[in-house]
This record gives structure tokens, sequence and C-alpha cells, in this order.
């Protein structure tokens, strides 16, 4: 992978072999750094090879950015697209120096980096993930980018968000579990007396469900 196709990145290390890998992306704004505790909290016993992506636009009102926002639910296709292949390449090719298949692997965000974990776990043409976790965001609607429902049978998906977001409303968590509980996904679902936030109850849930998760994808 070339310097110009990587992305910046964190990566925080397994206790012993790597048993799967968790990959976290940021919301608008915030870089790799963000979501970095996460990995932590939500693999505490580190069986998981761990990694924060940035972001590769910097864009207005600073931080970095997956795509433009042109409204919600429908990102500017023009960053988008870009983005999304970017992502999906570095992805690809980090797992693949570690030697952790696709397969093994939850891959999820907040805000903007769920999104783009909709698209890089769903998108037509890609490997399925051992687990998707989606918190404050939405399925994507883009121009010359399709979802592969048709994969998501049994997958296990976690969907998180606040039922006062202002940001991103939670009609777009509930469409995303309609559409993937139509394809038979696995999902566990919580809307949260809050805004555009993560919450810790509901984060303090998902450590049992991502080691069942990776566990059951071994």
């Amino acid at each position: 992978m070339s310097a110009e196709d990587s992305l910046t990145h964190r990566v925080r290390p397994t206790a012993g072999e790597a048993q799967g890998a968790l990959v976290l992306l940021h919301g608008r704004g915030a870089d790799e750094h963000d979501l970095y505790p996460l990995l932590d909290m939500l693999d505490p016993e580190r069986r998981l090879l761990g990694v924060t992506a940035r972001g590769p636009l910097s864009l207005a009102p600073g931080g970095a950015h997956w795509y433009a926002v042109a409204r919600v639910g429908y990102p500017d296709p023009a960053t988008f697209g870009p983005a999304y292949a970017r992502l999906t390449g570095w992805v690809d090719a980090f797992l693949a120096e570690n030697g952790v298949p696709v397969s093994e692997t939850v891959i999820g965000g907040f805000s903007q980096g769920t999104v783009m974990s909709y698209a890089v776990s769903l998108g037509a043409g890609r490997p399925r993930p051992a687990a998707m976790l989606a918190l404050s965001g939405f399925m994507p609607t883009v121009e010359g980018f399709g979802f592969d429902l048709t994969t998501a049978a049994g997958l296990p998906v976690a969907i998180g968000h606040g039922a006062l977001d202002p940001v991103i409303g939670v009609e777009f968590a509930r469409d995303a579990r309609e559409r993937l509980e139509g394809a038979d996904a696995d999902v566990t679902y919580q809307e949260s007396q809050m805004a555009h936030s993560i919450d810790p109850r509901f984060l303090a849930t998902l450590p049992g469900w991502l080691e069942h998760a990776t566990t059951r994808a071994e």
C-alpha cells in the first residue's frame, strides 16, 4: 500500500495472538485519537487487534472528515466515493498485513464513522465482517454506491442512537434497524434519552456482545 493510499491510524496491540480485529472510525471533525479509548472498553482482554483511523479530508470547521455533508443521510458523492475507496483499500491492506481476515473483524464507528462502517461492511462487493457497531449514524444514500444486504443474514449489528439527537435524527437508526432486520441480520438496538453522543450504559453492554460475535466467527 502506497503512502498516499494509506490512512493515518493508531494501533492498539493484542495481549497475545490476535483472535480478530476491531476497527473504529471517528465522527465529523475528530481524528484517530477520539475513539481510541473505546478499544479497551469494548475489548478489555485485548483479544483483538485494535485500530482507529483518521478520515482523509480536512474541512470546515476543522478536524478530519470522511465526506462533505450535503444533507443528512445523503453524503456528497464527490467526496464520499474517493474516501470509501481509500478506506476499503486501507482496511483490506491493514488486515492482510496483520494476518487477520475481514471475517474475523468488527467494524464500527460514531456518526460519520458509522456511515462509513455501514458502507465498508455492507457495500456491494465487500467481504462480510464478523460484526458491525453503529453509533449515532445512518445507512447512506449516495449516487454510484449501493448496499448488498443479502450478505447481512445472521450478521451481528449493534445500533445505539440518541432519541433526542438533533444532528442525525433517530429515524435514521430506526430505518437501519428495519432494513437490517428485514435482511435477517442479528440486530441489537438501543435508543437512549440523549442527544448526539454515545450512551455509556449501552457501551457497558457491548464487551459481551463483541466477545460473542467474534467467538462465533472463529
